[in-house]
């Protein structure tokens, strides 16, 4: 048995001299404002946190989600839930969106050359509304019995994910709603 949990990888290290751009996800990025220390370990050591429990419940949903809108997003109308949400948007048209659904392989990305990091995320949705913004979306599954809102502190991380694939888009010259 290994004395490691996730033994460290050697792969898609993080190397300051390397003249290679290094690709990094939105997760990563989270990962460094969560825990500083963590994100070190992971992309200079290859040493990766314990995986969490699997959410096959929400995973199912936003499989389903995706499903739903994409037949919405074929007939190019509103999905009824957009709708009642008072939401003037439809499912966005895009021969990319599998690519930019493909979380673990392609997404959105962009290369920042300053800091030479190709930033990609992969994302769940995108609809146009009628001023031709982009709305970018990501499903959420939840058990909460009271309202759903974002204003508790662990929630920072949804905000700041819809924030970086709002800035990935932009900076693929995407004009993008707030």
């Amino acid at each position: 048995m290994s004395k490691w949990y996730n033994p460290p990888r050697t792969r898609n290290l993080y190397t300051p001299e390397s003249s290679e751009p290094f690709k990094i996800s939105r997760s990563k990025i989270d990962r460094f404002v969560s825990c500083k220390r963590c994100f070190y370990l992971d992309v200079r050591l290859g040493v990766s946190r314990p995986p969490g429990f699997p959410f096959t419940l929400n995973n199912a949903i936003d499989e389903l989600f995706k499903k739903e809108f994409d037949i919405h997003r074929k007939a190019k109308t509103t999905h009824p839930i957009v709708k009642a949400a008072g939401v003037d948007a439809v499912p966005f048209q895009s021969k990319e969106l599998d690519a930019w659904r493909d979380a673990l392989r392609r997404g959105i990305m962009f290369h920042h050359k300053k800091t030479n990091l190709i930033v990609r995320g992969g994302i769940d949705d995108v609809w146009v509304n009628g001023d031709g913004e982009l709305i970018v979306v990501d499903y959420k599954a939840t058990s909460k019995k009271d309202e759903v809102n974002l204003d508790a502190e662990w929630q920072d991380g949804y905000k700041r994910q819809i924030e970086v694939y709002q800035w990935l888009f932009r900076m693929n010259g995407f004009k993008v709603s707030d």
